[in-house]
């Protein structure tokens, strides 16, 4: 699906600040990544292009899929998938989103989660999103630690620093 680099553009620059950072009732903006990840959902659903065989989900729940029981003992939810739901050959791209400075544990999951889905089901692209003021250091950060535990030439690191603006594959 060539269209999904710039749907994913297109869709992060319509992320409005109130999607960005949410507002707290005496207090400072603050990221939540649940937030922003339905956000850039419901902006890429809307630049989706109608004549692809290719679906957008979220948080696809693959416990009870036959390979995933085969392979593993956890169940991986990865943030988005661009797939053909129903047929392995199907599988386009998986999605995880993170915050800036968002903890280790937390990194550690997406890389392995985004490693397994390309390794075990076939998915062509491995898309980490990290989204926030600071996301260039964090990613900085998070392609060291990958060159630690995974293959981190199969995923692709894209940041998104500001509402309103494209995120940047870097």
């Amino acid at each position: 699906m060539e269209e999904l680099t710039s749907v994913l553009e297109q869709a992060t620059a319509a992320i409005a600040p109130d999607y960005f950072y949410l507002n707290l009732d005496g207090g400072d903006p603050i990221y939540r990544e649940r937030v922003y990840c339905y956000e850039l959902y419901h902006q890429m659903r809307v630049r989706w292009p109608a004549q692809t065989p290719f679906y957008l989900n979220g948080e696809v729940d693959k416990a009870r899929h036959p390979k995933m029981i085969e392979l593993c003992d956890r169940f991986p939810k990865p943030d988005l998938l661009v797939h053909r739901p129903g047929y392995m050959e199907g599988n386009f791209a998986v999605i995880e989103v993170k915050r800036e400075r968002a903890g280790k544990a937390g990194i550690v999951k997406d890389l392995e989660t985004l490693s397994f889905f390309v390794d075990e089901f076939g998915y062509q692209r491995a898309l980490y999103l990290i989204y926030g003021d600071a996301a260039m250091t964090t990613l900085a950060q998070i392609q060291d630690l990958a060159k630690e535990i995974i293959d981190s030439d199969a995923i692709e690191y894209w940041a998104h620093l500001a509402p309103n603006t494209a995120a940047m594959r870097i």
